[in-house]
């Protein structure tokens, strides 16, 4: 969110914090859920790079549509393990992946 965003919300009353602060989560679940979301992203961008459907990687992945859209969105019921496994099959090397849990993880201890 932008400065001028939340200095607005501020002003009229409104608190402003994090997901972590929202759901009470501990840093460590906080870190965790980021690193799924980063792992999500990533999946959806090289998807899109491969410039495959989601039906397309579904089957290649010998999965459905609607997993691949809830493994991209983030959803809760998708392991890390399935998306690391995903990303693999696409060809995304482990030192890329790691360059991408590293860069979220980052922001997410710096914000």
């Amino acid at each position: 969110m932008n400065r001028t965003k939340r200095a607005r919300l501020q002003a009229k009353g409104w608190k402003v914090g994090s997901a972590e602060d929202f759901l009470g989560l501990s840093p460590e679940e906080g870190a965790f859920v980021e690193l799924k979301l980063a792992l999500s992203d990533a999946l959806r961008a090289r998807r899109a790079s491969s410039r495959l459907t989601q039906a397309q990687l579904a089957k290649r992945l010998q999965s459905s549509q609607s997993r691949v859209a809830k493994m991209e969105s983030g959803d809760p019921s998708v392991s890390v393990d399935l998306l690391l496994r995903s990303l693999l099959m696409l060809g995304v090397s482990s030192r890329t992946i790691a360059r991408v849990i590293g860069t979220r993880s980052r922001r997410a201890l710096a914000g």
